[in-house]
């Protein structure tokens, strides 16, 4: 068995016995490419009321490489609307890059993300998020994010 379907049967079995935070839901994790959990910001926020869907998908080097994650659009669920979120589901989180340390999980990330939603003071799309959609590849991890304090910028 691969690393990264020993450390994902690790995760899958902790989220299913211990189970997951508040306002963190496993969706579907029938196999070890591709994981859907809900995600929804608990107490008073911009998003009160609002459940997103992420898809995480893994690669071999997992849990080494991070996965690549999205918020789901489709009839169902749609993007945040939030300075970091592009309106194709794409994240601009330096955890998701360059930031990531093969010690965070998949329910890390999701508490990393419900927090950013958390803190977030101003419900709006990236400033390039036209321009980078209209470009973007399939897998987010194939963009190189520019990532600053306040802002985000993407070149895909």
């Amino acid at each position: 068995m691969a690393v990264s379907s020993r450390r994902l049967q690790k995760e899958l079995t902790e989220i299913k016995t211990a189970g997951t935070p508040c306002g963190i839901t496993l969706l579907k994790a029938d196999d070890f490419q591709t994981w859907f959990l809900s995600l929804e910001v608990l107490g008073e926020s911009q998003y009160k009321g609002e459940v997103f869907a992420l898809m995480f998908r893994f690669d071999p080097q997992y849990p080494i490489s991070a996965p690549a994650v999205q918020f789901v659009v489709d009839d169902k669920y749609k993007a945040p609307l939030h300075p970091h979120v592009y309106s194709n589901g794409h994240i601009c989180a330096s955890i998701l890059g360059g930031e990531w340390s093969p010690v965070l999980s998949v329910i890390a990330v999701c508490i990393t993300l419900q927090s950013m939603l958390a803190s977030c003071k101003e419900k709006k799309r990236p400033p390039d998020n036209d321009r980078y959609v209209a470009h973007a590849p399939d897998n987010p991890k194939k963009t190189r994010f520019v990532y600053h304090e306040s802002d985000s910028a993407a070149a895909p």
